[in-house]
């Protein structure tokens, strides 16, 4: 009788340095079949122990900026040490399209690109228990960052704790195991909209109801 459409959902993730957003993801992959994290390109250099393909597409600034000016990123920021990071749109629609959830992991700044460009993006932000508790993260997540780096991390998260509003969900990370059940199901739940239905067979709809009413007056 119901039909519903094939094509994966959208969904991003947003929070402030110290939320846990990336830990919350990494545990979501695992226990949820057909849901993915693209890999992103990056113009910084590889790390140690990191790999290319696995980790992210590493090219060099001028690579990134020839691919920004075909427009192949769904999204992109410039960080401060000026390094570019990009999450890649014919990747990301394939595998919607193929029917595959995909869930991103971007500040807000992106999640307003990539809305813009998918309005039914899903956003879900996760939050610290308390501005506290988020400034005890931040500093423990510093490690040799000096003052004033961790004053302007706290900075950026006070204003993207801000944009809060204009997200769909929003999880607490008091508990890990807690919030991680509280976006699975925020995952399920997406499913089941109405605007997931792609055919509503009303004329089945209409002779099994004739069916049952004849059989209820015989």
């Amino acid at each position: 009788m119901i039909k519903n459409k094939k094509n994966g959902e959208l969904i991003v993730v947003s929070g402030p340095s110290g939320a846990g957003k990336g830990t919350v993801i990494d545990k979501i992959l695992k226990i949820r079949e057909n849901t993915v994290c693209p890999i992103s390109y990056t113009s910084r250099p590889m790390r140690s122990k990191e790999v290319d393909g696995v980790n992210y597409y590493f090219v060099s600034t001028d690579e990134f900026e020839k691919k920004l000016e075909n427009g192949d990123f769904l999204e992109y920021a410039r960080v401060r040490n000026g390094h570019y990071f990009g999450t890649p749109k014919k990747e990301v629609q394939k595998l919607l399209d193929d029917g595959f959830d995909v869930i991103l992991e971007i500040d807000v700044q992106g999640a307003k690109q990539i809305k813009e460009i998918f309005p039914n993006t899903v956003l879900i932000f996760i939050l610290a228990p308390s501005i506290k508790e988020l400034k005890k993260r931040i500093i423990a997540r510093g490690g040799g960052e000096n003052r004033e780096q961790l004053i302007d991390r706290f900075k950026t998260a006070y204003k993207e704790i801000n944009q809060l509003p204009k997200y769909n969900y929003v999880v607490v990370n008091d508990d890990l195991d807690d919030a991680v059940s509280k976006v699975d199901s925020i995952l399920t739940s997406i499913k089941c909209r109405v605007d997931r239905i792609e055919e509503l067979d009303l004329n089945t709809i209409e002779e099994d109801i004739h069916e049952t009413l004849v059989g209820l007056n015989q």
